[in-house]
C-alpha cells in the first residue's frame, strides 16, 4: 500500500508512525476491518510436518535433497520447500549452516519433543489441560482395540507416582487442621 505526502516537507517520524498505524488499523482492501495480523502458530502444519519427518529421517539436508526425497505422489516445488523450511527455522524447529553456496538444514527439535509439544497443544486447546478428559475421549472411541486398551492399562499401572499426591476418596471425610 502506498501513499503520497503532498508537501515539500518530509513528514516527521511521529507523523509517519501515526499514518502507518492508521493505515494498519483501517486494514487494506483484501482484509477490511482486520485490526491485527493473525497470531503465528508454533504448531506444525501438514506441509511442515512432512518436511520435518524427512529431516528427522535423513538428518542434515539441502533444500534440493528434500525436494528429491518427497514422494512422487505429493511433490512440492523447490521454492515451496525453501519457504516452508525458512518458516520452520523461524519457529525454532530447524537450523542451518552454509556449505559453499548451499544452505544445509537440520532439525534442532527431536521428533519426540515435537510430538509432545503437539500433544500439549491439543490437551490445552481441546481438553482444558485435563489429561483425564483426553484419555476418556480416546477410550470413548469405538476403534480402541482390546490390545490397545490392555497396553493403556499397563502403562497407567506402571506410571510413576513421584511427586503426585493421591486424590482423597469421594467418601472420605475431610481432615481437620
Amino acid at each position: 500500500m502506498t501513499f503520497r505526502v503532498r508537501s515539500r516537507m518530509k513528514p516527521s517520524g511521529l507523523l509517519t508512525k501515526l499514518i502507518v498505524v492508521r493505515l494498519f488499523l483501517q486494514g487494506d482492501s483484501c482484509c477490511p476491518g482486520m485490526l491485527m495480523p493473525p497470531k503465528r502458530s508454533n504448531t506444525l502444519t501438514e506441509a511442515e510436518l512432512r518436511l520435518m519427518k524427512l529431516l528427522w529421517e535423513r538428518g542434515e539436508s539441502a533444500v534440493a535433497d528434500l525436494v528429491q526425497a518427497l514422494p512422487d505422489s505429493t511433490p512440492l516445488a523447490y521454492t515451496t520447500v525453501l519457504t516452508t523450511v525458512r518458516i520452520l527455522e523461524k519457529k525454532g524447529y530447524v537450523t542451518h549452516r552454509q556449505e559453499g553456496r548451499a544452505f544445509l538444514y537440520s532439525p534442532c527439535v527431536a521428533e519426540h519433543e515435537a510430538s509432545r509439544g503437539e500433544i500439549r497443544h491439543v490437551l490445552q486447546r481441546f481438553f482444558g489441560n485435563s489429561r483425564e478428559r483426553l484419555l476418556l475421549s480416546l477410550l470413548g472411541d469405538a476403534e480402541v482395540t482390546p490390545a490397545e486398551l490392555q497396553r493403556l492399562k499397563q502403562a497407567i499401572a506402571e506410571a510413576p507416582l513421584d511427586g503426585l499426591e493421591p486424590e482423597p476418596a469421594a467418601d472420605a471425610e475431610p481432615e481437620e487442621a
